[in-house]
């Protein structure tokens, strides 16, 4: 006999099966159901912006990486050219891009007659405009390069100008350029006879990723050259001075700082620092960096100390909870057989903690890669169209960044540069990708289990 029948308590029948759901249960069950439905419903939500956004972006800036160009013949009269004839660098640079432009209209106007194209009206300035402003410096320049070219007929293929180029893309029509001070419909119909004939065509557009950027009158050559310099400029600087510094701090934090209120409120300002807007950053690097220690505006140094001022909390953070994840029994285990207290932490903890600090070093650096506002700040969104010099001298010189470049073209009237500001957008999120994917392959192959 048990207590309970002792105690005069028999059992009793339950009134529902448990195989019967109650309505308890089924409150619950419909719950359980609702959440999931919330949650699904929820990303399908995200997905969908996300291609969106995507979409748009794609749409808009695909067309970036084509362009429209002139293919015809060019005779590099030594008259024009060079009128004294000495082949003398110095005395053939007196030819202004204004006489290689006057080059290229005349010959393209000699193709056009060869060929049997009417002009339909149109002047020879009316034809020398379908040329890009910035082909006559770029013909000037090979010319300077190589002086045998003069006396030569070569072989020029141009670019051609940012309407024809819009025109060839759909951006620019018959209707658009009625209202258009720099195209004409008369023009738009011999740029057609020209695309039939195959003097027109659209390329791959290799200068998108080698040009500098370039002024409101030439769209169509602008590049992302020079933004490209200085944001691997800037992120070879952030990675040497944010990495060991994080990597030391976060050590000494985690495994020899004494747990008083002075390591305490290290630990809250870092985190502190993290939360931090990095518009605020861009106002210390102002006051600091320029104004007070007068290091050059827009200059790579400057961004990447602002970088680096705003990603060294992200790292130090990543780096800790990485450490902090490594079982305590590694550290007792090492201890234990003799080893000293930095054998142990070098030795056995970070190699454990290497694919978490490496995974928090690449996402921290992939989000200052997109970093706009501080960079603002600093200058870096004025118009740069030189090339930084090699390290350690281009450190110095003035240059620009990937986002800024987006941010410069996006806030300009012409569609051309929304075009490109699209463009520099898809190969942003390019690198983003890249450096996002070497995270996960780089933890995956040096992860250890334990």
């Amino acid at each position: 006999m048990t207590d309970i029948s002792a105690a005069g308590h028999e059992f009793t029948r339950p009134k529902q099966s448990i195989l019967t759901a109650s309505a308890n249960m089924k409150r619950r069950n419909a719950a359980e159901v609702r959440f999931r439905a919330y949650g699904l419903i929820a990303i399908a939500v995200s997905l969908a912006m996300l291609a969106v956004m995507l979409f748009t972006i794609l749409r808009d800036g695909v067309s970036s990486f084509h362009q429209a160009t002139l293919a015809f013949p060019v005779e590099l009269s030594a008259k024009t050219l060079d009128p004294k004839g000495n082949r003398n660098r110095e005395e053939m640079a007196k030819v202004t891009t204004v006489g290689y432009q006057k080059v290229l209209s005349r010959a393209l106007l000699a193709e056009l007659e060869a060929r049997d194209i009417g002009l339909d009206g149109l002047s020879d300035k009316d034809v020398g405009e379908l040329i890009s402003k910035d082909a006559a410096g770029q013909l000037r320049a090979e010319v300077l390069a190589n002086p045998d070219l003069i006396g030569t007929t070569i072989n020029a293929t141009v670019l051609a100008a940012g309407r024809v180029d819009g025109f060839l893309k759909g951006r620019v029509t018959y209707e658009t350029a009625e209202r258009d001070n720099q195209i004409t419909p008369d023009q738009l119909r011999l740029v057609e006879k020209l695309q039939a004939a195959g003097i027109v065509a659209s390329k791959f557009n290799w200068t998108f990723f080698t040009n500098a950027d370039a002024s409101d009158q030439r769209p169509e050559a602008a590049g992302l050259g020079v933004a490209f310099l200085g944001s691997a400029y800037m992120m070879l600087m952030v990675l040497v001075m944010c990495v060991p510094v994080g990597v030391a701090a976060s050590i000494y934090l985690e495994e020899f700082a004494p747990k008083n209120r002075w390591t305490d409120a290290i630990e809250v300002n870092i985190s502190n620092l993290a939360a931090v807007p990095s518009i605020v950053f861009g106002i210390l690097g102002l006051a600091i960096f320029i104004n007070f220690a007068g290091m050059p505006q827009s200059s790579s140094v400057v961004g990447a100390l602002v970088i680096s001022l705003m990603t060294l909390p992200t790292i130090i953070i990543a780096t800790r909870a990485s450490i902090r994840a490594v079982p305590p029994s590694i550290r007792d285990a090492a201890l234990g057989v003799g080893a000293s207290k930095m054998q142990t932490v070098f030795h056995h903890v970070l190699p454990l903690a290497m694919p978490g600090i490496l995974t928090g070093t690449i996402l921290g650096l992939a989000n200052a890669l997109g970093e706009t506002a501080p960079l603002l700040l600093i200058g870096m969104v004025a118009f740069v169209d030189n090339y930084p010099s090699a390290p350690p001298e281009g450190f110095l010189d003035p240059a620009t960044a990937l986002p800024v470049q987006v941010y410069s073209w996006a806030s300009r009237a012409d569609p051309a540069f929304i075009e490109r500001s699209n463009g520099a957008i898809i190969v942003l999120l390019v690198f983003l990708v890249v450096m996002n994917v070497a995270a996960i392959l780089l933890r995956r192959k040096l992860e250890r289990r334990w």
